[in-house]
Parts: C-alpha cells; structure tokens; sequence
C-alpha cells in the first residue's frame, strides 16, 4: 500500500522553507535538528510510531510517495535542495535495506 504526501515546493526557496515545509508536511517533532542528517532520521523512521521522529506514518512494508508539485521550477530555483531530496531519499531506502527492511520512501515529481 502507498500513501501519497504532496510537497508544496512553491513554499521552499531555501534549507529554512525547505525543513519548514517538511515539518509541517510530515509532522517532524520539536527537536528536529533541521539538517539532512536529521531529515534522514526522521524519514526513517516512517513505519515506526513508537520512534517519536513524524506523525505521519505508515504501516510496515509500505511506502510514502513524496508527490514534488512544480518539481521543474523547484529544481530550477533550488537545485542542491532538490539534489539533495534525491540523494538523502535514497540514504533513507539504502540505511533500510541494509537493516533487512523494505525500502519506505518514493519520489514523485509533478508538474
């Protein structure tokens, strides 16, 4: 089963707007320290309730699509944010599967 997460990327034009609408969007707690090291932590831990890292969640062995709206505009106007979500996304699924766990995290990048 999948849940789709929309990202309103027209909110992101630097890292600040960037883990403001990643808090926002998938319920990051209050200690969320607001680099990719820690959005990688709290990505993780999607499928996991009793880890305290988001309040969105997703049963184990599912994935979260994260839907990028205008993903061209985003990647014109922040293409190390956008590069980074690419990377880090795949961090995320790597750190999973070398725990013997499915991968959790897909991309969607709309128009």
């Amino acid at each position: 089963m999948t849940k789709n997460v929309l990202i309103d990327t027209s909110r992101i034009f630097d890292w600040d707007s960037f883990h403001d609408t990643f808090a926002s969007s998938i319920g990051f707690p209050g200690f969320y320290g607001r680099n990719m090291n820690a959005w990688i932590d709290c990505m993780t831990y999607l499928d996991d309730p009793n880890a305290g890292m988001s309040s969105l969640h997703v049963a184990g062995g599912d994935v979260i699509v994260l839907c990028l709206t205008d993903a061209s505009g985003f990647r014109r106007r922040c293409p190390e944010i956008y590069q980074a979500i690419i990377e880090c996304s795949a961090i995320v699924n790597f750190r999973r599967i070398e725990q013997d766990e499915p991968a959790i995290l897909a991309l969607s990048f709309c128009p």
